[in-house]
């Protein structure tokens, strides 16, 4: 399967359209088939690159409809940073503070014992596990 294969699939697999945008930015996502951690900066120097022609705001929209659809996750790091993240699943993360960037961390050491008893009518809905790292 090609990458622009691959990247069409994977918008229609969330319901989208494939635009020339979406498609351009899903292939740089998971063309390769590989999980990727972006910012919406890092992944508009990669479409500079890669010689697309999209805008800033462009990549910004394009993620939030890729998060709307489920095709990926948004990690927020320092209340100002958001990462996307192509890997759906429950899983923790790594949080380099040194290189400002993030990997998953191996899911199958993270033990959570409890959670606080969450208020009436509401549910959880997702846990969010960011494991911040720096140079002892």
């Amino acid at each position: 399967m090609t990458g622009t294969d691959r990247s069409a699939e994977w918008l229609k697999a969330g319901g989208l359209r494939p635009t020339r945008q979406r498609l351009a930015l899903a292939k740089l996502l998971v063309g390769d088939g590989l999980n990727r951690h972006v910012t919406a900066e890092s992944l508009y120097a990669l479409s500079s690159v890669a010689g697309e022609r999209v805008s800033l705001a462009t990549v910004y929209n394009t993620l939030r409809a890729f998060c709307e659809a489920g095709l990926v996750n948004e990690v927020v790091v320092d209340g100002s940073k958001s990462y996307f993240d192509t890997r759906t699943d429950d899983h923790p993360h790594f949080y380099w503070e040194d290189s400002h960037s993030l990997t998953d961390a191996p899911a199958e050491e993270l033990e959570i014992a409890c959670l606080p008893q969450v208020p009436a009518g509401m549910a959880v809905s997702r846990v969010d596990v960011v494991i911040r790292l720096r140079r002892a």
